[in-house]
Parts: C-alpha cells; sequence; structure tokens
C-alpha cells in the first residue's frame, strides 16, 4: 500500500500495489496529472529512504521536471512524519469500519480505499479550519451520499427480462465509492463480483454476512467468507481496482488538484499480514447450514456421486479457515479452551471416540522416558502415519504391498504401483494411486475373494463396478469401455462463466499464432493459470485439444487478453461435444505402434520445434504427447528425428509396461512422415549434416557400450541437450517406415 499527501492540504491518495518496485509508475503518473491540473507549481517530494523510491527512476524523472526530492533518515519515521501518520490513521480507520459490520478481512483494500475518501472530505486542516477537499478543489464536499462501510444494500436490477414474480433486486455489500463515476461500489452476493451503480437502496443497521457464514466472535485474523474476483470499477478516491483477496496495482483519486509538496511512503497493512501469517487464534461460535451426510450405492447414479470442483489451496491459506469448513459436519460451534470443550458430553464423547480409534489400530506404543529427562510422566511413541502427514502415503503403500506380496501378488517391474495374480489360468490385476484402489480379472470368484480379503484386512469402502476415478467417468458394457470427463468438463465450465458461450468447432484458429503479445493488456495470472490446470486434467480423455492446451499453456508467466482468448476458445470447443471420450472395444486387436510428427521452428519467440506422438494400441489410442523441443532444429529432418526418439522412448517404456501383462511384442512399427529422418535413423554413418548431432566431443564409442550393456544391444547418439536417440532401437526394434502422416497433434 503507498500512501501519499499533499503537506498544504493534507489531502491524500491511495494505492495499491503487488510489488514495490511498482511504485516509481503511481508516482510517476500522479505527479504528471497534479502539473497538469494545478496552476501551482510543485517544488519537492518527500519519501522514506526505501530502495522503491531511491533507484535511478525517480532521480531521472525528478531531474527531468526539476523538483528536489528529499528523505528522511534510514530508521527514522518519525522524519516523515504527516504521511506515517496519514498511513496509520487510513488503516485504523479500515480496521474500524470492518468491524463494525463484521465486513470480511480480505476486503482491506476497499476498506482503506474508502476510508481515504473520507478522511479527504470530513478531516478539518487545524490552522486554516477547512477540509483538504475544500483546500484543494476550493468548494465544500458533499456528505449527504455517505454510507456505513460494509453494511446490506440492495441493487436494482434491470439488465435481461425478468418474470413477474422474479425478485427487482440483488442482495450486496456497500464497498465504497467510485472514483471515474457518481456510483457507489458493491459487492453482488450471488454474482461474487463488485459493481458500480446510483441505484441502490441501503440498511446500514444490518451487517453484511449472510445466515450461513454469519460468525459470532471477532474474525481477529480475517477469515474470508467470499471469493473475490475483480470488479470492473474503480474505487473512490483511490483511482483503478482496490482489490479484495490481494493487492494488485490500483490508483487513486481521479478528480485532484496540485498540491506543492506531496509526501510518500509504502507499507503493508498490519491486520493484512497477521491474517497471511497464520491461523486465526481465537474464531468464536460458528453458525452454518447442516450439511446432509452422503451414501453412495452401488447403483447410484455416476453424475449424483461426483463432486464439485474445489479451488487448489495451500495449508496455509485455508490454515484459519479449518474451523469453518468442518463446522457443518463436526459441531456447531468450535470451543474456545480445554475447559469449554470438557463442559460439553459431545465433544469429550468425540475424544473418546478417537482415543479408541487409535487404541484399536495400534497407532502409538506407551514408553518410558529416556535417561536424563524428568517429564510429568510416561509419552507416547507414534507407531503409525497419521492421515494428513507427509509420510502417510509412503507408510500406507509400505502396509499395502507387503500385504499383496504376503498374498502372492507379482509387482510390476516398471509401474510399482501395479500388482498381479495369476492362479489356475486366471488373473487379478491391482492399482494402487495412493489411497485409492481399482481392481479387476478374469475370473468373478477371484475378484469377489480379492475384495473380502481386502475388507477383513483393512477397513475400506468397496464401491462396486468402477463407474468413477479420480474425476474419470468410466461406462462399462459388453461391447467394450467408455472413458469420458463430461461432468467435469461442464463444471469447469461454470466455474470460469463460460457455460453459456457459443459453441465452436475446433479448438483453436488456424489464422492467428500465438506469441508474447508484449503491447496486449495483461490479465489475470491467477486464473489464467487456474483455466490452464483445469484443461490440462481435462486432456487425459481430450487428446484433441492437446496442442491447443500445451501452447497456451507457455505463456502462463505473463498472461495477455490474447492468451485468454485463445483459452476461451478451448472452451467454447468443449462447450459444442462436452461427452466426447474415449472408446476401447472388447474385441479389439492388441498390436503396438507409434506416430510421430513434427511442427519445425513453431515457436515464435524462441523459434523451437513441437513434437507430436501417439501410441495405439490395436485401433485404439492409449497415450499421447505435445511438448516443445528443448533446443532449436537446424533442420526439419532434425526436427522429425527427434520427434522419432521421444515416440520411440515412450514406446519402449509401454513395450516394457505391457509385459507385466503378459503381452510380448516383436518389431514395433514407427511411422514417420519424413524419409530424411528415417534415412538418419537407418544411417549409422554420420556426415557432414548430421554432425552436430554428436556434440561437446563425446565418445561415441563409450556411450554405445554403455547403452548396450544397459538395454540389450542397443545403440544411441547423443543429442545436443535433448536425451539419447537409440539409433539401432528404430533400425531393428522398430520398423521406420513412410506413411504421409500429416500434423498428429501438432
Amino acid at each position: 500500500m503507498l500512501v501519499v499527501v499533499d503537506d498544504f492540504s493534507r489531502f491524500s491518495w491511495v494505492f495499491f500495489m503487488e510489488f514495490k518496485d511498482e511504485a516509481f509508475g503511481f508516482v510517476r503518473d500522479l505527479v504528471l496529472r497534479l502539473r497538469n491540473e494545478s496552476h501551482k507549481a510543485m517544488r519537492a517530494i518527500r519519501s522514506d529512504n526505501g530502495g522503491e523510491f531511491r533507484n535511478s527512476h525517480f532521480e531521472n524523472f525528478y531531474r527531468d521536471l526539476g523538483l528536489e526530492h528529499q528523505f528522511s533518515s534510514p530508521y527514522t519515521p518519525p522524519q516523515n512524519g504527516v504521511v506515517e501518520r496519514k498511513n496509520r490513521t487510513l488503516v485504523e480507520m479500515a480496521r474500524t469500519m470492518l468491524d463494525e459490520h463484521r465486513t470480511p478481512r480480505h476486503f482491506w483494500a476497499e476498506a482503506v480505499n474508502t476510508a481515504c475518501y473520507i478522511a479527504n472530505r470530513i478531516f478539518l486542516r487545524a490552522f486554516l479550519g477547512k477540509t483538504s477537499y475544500e483546500l484543494r478543489f476550493g468548494r465544500q464536499p458533499s456528505v449527504k451520499h455517505l454510507r456505513a462501510f460494509g453494511c446490506r444494500c440492495f441493487v436494482l436490477k434491470k439488465a435481461g427480462h425478468l418474470d413477474k414474480f422474479e425478485s427487482r433486486c440483488l442482495d450486496g455489500i456497500f464497498l465504497g465509492y467510485a472514483s471515474s463515476s457518481r456510483a457507489f461500489r458493491v459487492w453482488i452476493l450471488e454474482a461474487k463480483q463488485v459493481v458500480g451503480t446510483c441505484e441502490v437502496s441501503f440498511d446500514e443497521t444490518m451487517p453484511c454476512t449472510t445466515p450461513a457464514f454469519e460468525l459470532s466472535g471477532d474474525d481477529e485474523e480475517g477469515t474470508p467468507i467470499f471469493e473475490y474476483e475483480e470488479g470492473a470499477d474503480n474505487v473512490g478516491d483511490a483511482g483503478a481496482t482496490a482489490p479484495a483477496a490481494a493487492p494488485a496495482p490500483s490508483a487513486t483519486n481521479f478528480n485532484d488538484d496540485g498540491g506543492p509538496l506531496p509526501t510518500a511512503s509504502s507499507s503493508l497493512p498490519r491486520q493484512q499480514t497477521q491474517a497471511e501469517a497464520g491461523p486465526a487464534k481465537d474464531a468464536g461460535e460458528v453458525t452454518s447450514e447442516i450439511v446432509p451426510s452422503r451414501q453412495v450405492q452401488r447403483d447410484h447414479p455416476p453424475h449424483r456421486m461426483i463432486g464439485d470442483i474445489h479451488q487448489r489451496v495451500t495449508r496455509s491459506s485455508v490454515a484459519s479457515l479449518a474451523f469453518f469448513s468442518h463446522s457443518a459436519y463436526v459441531a456447531t460451534f468450535v470451543p474456545r479452551d480445554v475447559s469449554h470443550a470438557l463442559s460439553d458430553p459431545n465433544w469429550v464423547n468425540a475424544m473418546h471416540e478417537e482415543f479408541e480409534n487409535f487404541e484399536r489400530n495400534h497407532v502409538w506404543n506407551l514408553v518410558e522416558p529416556p535417561p536424563n529427562c524428568r517429564p510429568i510422566d510416561r509419552v507416547y511413541k507414534l507407531r503409525k502415519a497419521l492421515y494428513g502427514l507427509k509420510q502417510a502415503p509412503r507408510a500406507w503403500y509400505a502396509r499395502l504391498k507387503s500385504f499383496l506380496l504376503k498374498s502372492g501378488f507379482v509387482m510390476g517391474s516398471v509401474d510399482k504401483t501395479l500388482f498381479l495374480l495369476s492362479r489356475g489360468g486366471d488373473t487379478l490385476i491391482v492399482q494402487i494411486y495412493v489411497d485409492d484402489i481399482i481392481f479387476g480379472g478374469s475370473s468373478h470368484d477371484l475378484v469377489s475373494s480379492f475384495a473380502e480379503q481386502m475388507s477383513r484386512k483393512f477397513e475400506m469402502s468397496l464401491m462396486g463396478e468402477l463407474q468413477f476415478f479420480l474425476g474419470l467417468q468410466i461406462k462399462q458394457g459388453p461391447e467394450g469401455t467408455f472413458v469420458h470427463q463430461a461432468k467435469y468438463t461442464r463444471d469447469i465450465l461454470k466455474k470460469f462463466e463460460m457455460g453459456d458461450s457459443k459453441p465452436m468447432m475446433t479448438p483453436m484458429s488456424t489464422n492467428t499464432a500465438l506469441d508474447a503479445d508484449e503491447d496486449g493488456e495483461a490479465v489475470d495470472q491467477k486464473e489464467f493459470r487456474g483455466m490452464i490446470g483445469s484443461l490440462l486434467y481435462l486432456t487425459a480423455t481430450k487428446p484433441d485439444i492437446q496442442f491447443a492446451v500445451c501452447l497456451c499453456a507457455r505463456y502462463q508467466a505473463s498472461p495477455r487478453t490474447s492468451h485468454r482468448q485463445a483459452v476461451k476458445r478451448i472452451f467454447r470447443y468443449l462447450k459444442f461435444a462436452p461427452e466426447l471420450g474415449l472408446w476401447y472395444s472388447s474385441g479389439s486387436s492388441l498390436s503396438l505402434r507409434g506416430f510421430s510428427d513434427a511442427d519445425h521452428a513453431g515457436c515464435r519467440i524462441d523459434r523451437k520445434s513441437t513434437s507430436g506422438t501417439c501410441q495405439l494400441l490395436g485401433t485404439y489410442l492409449v497415450s499421447w504427447s505435445s511438448r516443445k523441443q528443448a533446443s532449436v532444429s537446424l533442420s526439419t529432418t532434425e526436427t522429425e528425428y527427434i520427434a522419432a526418439a521421444s515416440c520411440c522412448s515412450q514406446l519402449l517404456w509401454m513395450k516394457a509396461t505391457l509385459s507385466d501383462f503378459g503381452l510380448r511384442f516383436g518389431k514395433i512399427p514407427l511411422l514417420v512422415d519424413s524419409t530424411s529422418a528415417i534415412s538418419v535413423a537407418k544411417n549409422p554413418v554420420l556426415h557432414s549434416r548430421t554432425k552436430h548431432i554428436d556434440v561437446e566431443g563425446v565418445d561415441n564409442a563409450l556411450i554405445k557400450g554403455e547403452i548396450e550393456s544397459q538395454w540389450t544391444g542397443l545403440i544411441a547418439l547423443l543429442v545436443t541437450g535433448w536425451r539419447c536417440v537409440d539409433n539401432a532401437l528404430i533400425k531393428e526394434e522398430i520398423e521406420s517406415q513412410w506413411t504421409g502422416l500429416i500434423a498428429l497433434l501438432v
């Protein structure tokens, strides 16, 4: 947060920064605007001695304008007392405003912005007897429009066609005043966004929280109740957008006159820093709606079994939410201390039940204290990893692995989470994903026996026939299996407000090529990364969007409007056919083959190429990838050769993995659409056009020897910065063939 104060009128501006180096841009724009608005010349600017103010950018700017830049001594805030006191005043005002109507603390920027707006209009300059606004603009400000911050308000609904009995208003929270128009800023609860409007009614006696989210007690650490999405309007005397969830670049006060001696200081609000540091110490009681328990039956419809999408969070970000998110099904209040909890019989029963679970599962042993130690009594030694700790998945895997191996299972040679059991000509396959297990076999009796054995050994829930697993929806039938993510697709369309968008028949345009677009308008990086992450998970069943998603993912560091439009087109393509998935027929052949292709120098930023590969088992797609190559290729031959090597390595891995299932393959065909790349692969002799492939003076014969001893007679060439390309693998085990394949996944 950056505060700027006019030394004469004490008129203030507030800017919200994500990084301190943004201070120069805000101060520069403000100084230039004041020079144009005021007929009085600005003489000097005083700031603290921070690095964000003491740098070459400020020095050159002030020198060009003929301004004197004064600094306070290091670690001496009183020398810049005007702005330091103003900073404290605004923060204390904002804290009081948030507490008055129990407004969520992540609206702190809106509160500070409104505090600055009010302070400019009500605080009197002591020796002049006038407000800062009057000293600046020469007229008394109007205060008739001021309302209580955070109060309940109702916005007139006018957009769209309304039914006769449909509500004509939207519930909202008052967050301040717009800077560029005569409007109020209101957080709409239903839409979860900030709007600017003048057609609003206020109820200043009601708090902002709804009954389902109402908190009783002091929300000391700023428990967030509403998700904040950046609105379209600006705030009060603080100019550009003031974010609620996290500070983003914003400015304040667009209608100001100049002043002789502005002072500047940057700081972060103390309350926000504490809120980010850790969970709330005392959250008080919580009143929440009761969430019914979910009972899943074997014939339960899959579209009702699947839960909603949750936001990606970190432990630190949800530490203060722990009491709230579990209140619906744990308790109706949270005790303040141990004595308070022991006074409630429900809490006492819960403690005994948890303790009995620990004893039944042998979680710990009671041990004697070590020598030279005088504790109060004996302590418990942990024997098992508790659920939620970092070592829990490894401990669970070790226990389950030991049980399966003792039961006669054989662990996969490549995939260590795959276990197979052969008995009387029948096979049982078990796949482990942390604490989720799927299994199937050729004998119904063998599958049922394993299910009973697991239920006796472990406390677990048997879901029956596989219908939903890790976000994938599976439909099994006598003719084959269909895998799709229809519900997940609809959920992300709704999440990113693309459910009502116009469908498109292709995931990307063939007429436009993405680049860095440095002159384009920047967009919210967090939202853009969330969209990319959601789409990447969707590529598990939709190879048709693989290339488009990976192309857009290259611009996550600095996304622009053009990049977001490209991502939205992918969502519109998903809207066209969300039910598309992968079909695997029961009677298909099990021959393995691969395809590779490349887009030479397709990246407009670094001119690197993109490799596209896919592997088919029979006539059905089982593996695919689209990835930018690690270095620049000098020719299409080299590009295609690298792509073929990538496909070759995947085929080798699949060959080894499928061998665990009893499938054996001889020569695997690899289909490439470049005769020159095939010729290079078949010809082990290096010549002038391929010398650069063997780089940095590496002894090729030594590499050949290492590879031969490790990979059963495979000969390799080392490619610059890439990986070992298996020449003889392509020559002897993989039959490279010309197919005329064009632009597969590229």
